[in-house]
């Protein structure tokens, strides 16, 4: 699959998990996309639950829905830290409103629960969330992918393999 001239935002903050941030990413530039980091600050180095770094491209501050295709949260203890920063939200929540991919695995719907997103569509997330996730207003199932319009959701990183393919059926249209 070829999706040159497609620019996805991967959100990063501290404890992410290492495979759902790391696999889309290149996954994502495997097919052609443009993949740019976003966390609080440019250019800080964010560690994974591992301690593995990742460094951001640009910050919450300079991006705008208009500049990307899709928006991927990785899982871990990251989305809620990500949740904190209204900035995030409001990227998020501008994604979905302009049926650009939003996609999230594992704890990362948090990111959706806070950016209100959820009210009415599928979803699914690690089983520890169900809960928050529901309470959002989705309509919960236990399955490796959900695809819900623009809206891609999965549980864990066993999922992964899923969760890019249907990332990736999203951002061709």
């Amino acid at each position: 699959m070829d999706l040159k001239g497609k620019k996805v935002a991967i959100l990063l903050d501290n404890v992410y998990q290492e495979m759902e941030a790391w696999y889309p990413y290149y996954r994502l530039k495997e097919a052609g996309v443009d993949v740019v980091v976003v966390g609080a600050e440019a250019g800080k180095t964010y560690t994974s639950k591992l301690g593995y770094p990742m460094k951001t491209d640009l910050s919450y501050d300079a991006v705008s829905a208009s500049q990307f295709h899709g928006v991927i949260v990785p899982g871990g203890y990251a989305p809620d830290h990500i949740r904190r920063h209204p900035k995030a939200n409001a990227f998020v929540r501008d994604c979905d409103a302009q049926g650009k991919l939003v996609a999230a695995i594992c704890h990362a719907p948090w990111v959706l629960c806070s950016a209100g997103i959820l009210k009415g569509r599928k979803a699914t997330s690690f089983f520890a969330i169900k809960d928050d996730v529901v309470n959002a207003g989705a309509i919960w199932s236990d399955a490796e992918v959900v695809v819900d319009r623009n809206l891609v959701t999965s549980r864990t990183p066993d999922d992964l393999p899923a969760f890019c393919r249907a990332c990736l059926q999203v951002l061709a249209g």
